[in-house]
């Protein structure tokens, strides 16, 4: 790294380290832990522009020269920019997470993509499990731990910022217990939805052997001490993150279970699909999953307002559910109560639109906090899903601006 690069990241780390001592990123903790804990204080708001990024921070915006600092520029950047212009309640914290150099072995067969020539646009991929003779191809995922590699991340971690913030190491699950994603790449998505009616032990015996695999993995990342644990500021789920004071879980000692940790699955593949299918197809294979950890997170774009019941019946300690803008707002509230999480996306096509309109944008979340506070639900607001601003960055900063109002209003 070219010491004009070094001097870059380390100003960044310095602004950063600045905004993280300030008293409202405590305060802004204590909000996500009452949430967590199902006593909330107010309404939450969280502003993930995903897609977005690229209009926000052009590559134009970094200034680092080679390539491996400027992915560092870009995340410290990014972290940067949402403490500057988000008016939501993302703690800014000073810490930096280097990775353990963990491999993951695939299920033995491979799709082959064809990729539009547009940028950032549709794909479609050939399934290599055609047959049910396939199914023998499938090969357990195994993992492999490159101690070396991780050893010196770390070192290069602490070297370049360790006086300046916390570097701390951290683990990850790197594969999904949603597992019917994974199952239409293998299977295709159309075949999958045939096969649920023609042919349903083809179904069965994939999801089994996805599901078995998983558990595989996840076991050797526990028995690796590969674990860390993701009760702080932590993605987590499909757009949370993991304040709790409930984890890690009764009898943690040194090294990390998966108990100690926050689980996540969800299901969009299966947005139409009915109830009872969901459950004899996908729920039956994620719960032994999600069986193995602390509290859950379900949910991603699929619409769940007539999947509620079923979830709260098999999923252990399911402690939140995210509530797409498809899903019916009032059914759903009325289901989780107060003793699940309202994780709602609102739409975001009222980022994205050719017009911005500030008053839709608090009609609509006035009215989704009024419903919550009808039935006590917790409520978190967490926008994404964006694939542009319209190149125009400032409309987060606005639809954060007026959130984040509505729940101070809300709040009294």
């Amino acid at each position: 790294m070219t010491s004009k690069d070094r001097a870059t990241l380390r100003g960044l780390a310095r602004q950063i380290a600045e905004i993280a001592a300030r008293p409202e990123q405590g305060e802004k903790r204590e909000l996500w832990y009452a949430q967590s804990g199902l006593r909330p204080i107010r309404p939450v708001v969280f502003c993930s522009p995903e897609g977005s990024w690229v209009e926000l921070l052009p590559d134009s915006a970094l200034t680092c020269e080679e390539e491996d600092a400027r992915q560092i520029e870009r995340g410290l950047r990014m972290r940067l920019y949402a403490a500057q212009h988000f008016h939501d309640d993302q703690v800014c914290d000073d810490s930096y997470h280097v990775y353990y150099a963990i491999e993951v072995t695939d299920w033995g067969v491979r799709q082959e993509y064809l990729h539009s020539t547009t940028e950032r646009g549709a794909y479609v991929w050939d399934a290599p499990i055609k047959t049910r003779a396939d199914l023998e191809k499938l090969r357990k995922p195994r993992v492999t731990h490159n101690t070396e590699a991780s050893k010196r991340n770390l070192e290069v971690g602490q070297d370049l910022f360790g006086d300046i913030l916390q570097v701390k190491q951290k683990g990850h699950l790197p594969l999904s217990a949603g597992l019917v994603d994974q199952w239409t790449y293998l299977r295709g998505i159309n075949q999958t939805f045939v096969d649920m009616s023609d042919d349903p032990d083809m179904v069965h015996a994939g999801m089994a052997f996805l599901m078995e695999g998983t558990l595989a993995c996840l076991e050797e990342l526990e028995s690796q001490g590969l674990l860390t644990l993701n009760n702080g500021n932590d993605y987590c789920g499909s757009g949370s993150f993991g304040w709790t004071r409930e984890l890690p879980s009764p009898g943690f000692g040194s090294r990390v279970r998966l108990i100690d940790l926050w689980g996540f699955a969800d299901a969009q593949t299966m947005s139409l699909v009915s109830p009872a299918m969901h459950e004899e197809f996908v729920l039956r294979y994620q719960v032994p999953i999600l069986e193995r950890f602390g509290l859950n997170y379900y949910g991603c774009c699929e619409p769940l307002h007539l999947k509620l019941d079923m979830l709260k019946r098999h999923v252990p300690r399911l402690r939140r559910v995210s509530i797409s803008p498809w899903a019916d707002k009032r059914i759903s509230a009325e289901k989780l109560g107060s003793g699940i999480v309202f994780c709602w996306k609102p739409n975001p096509a009222y980022v994205a639109a050719i017009q911005f309109d500030p008053e839709l944008v608090r009609r609509d979340v006035r009215e989704t906090i009024e419903i919550c506070a009808q039935h006590g639900c917790p409520l978190e607001i967490t926008i994404k899903d964006t694939h542009t601003c319209n190149h125009q960055p400032w409309r987060f900063d606005e639809w954060t601006r007026i959130a984040r109002e509505e729940c101070l209003r809300a709040a009294g």
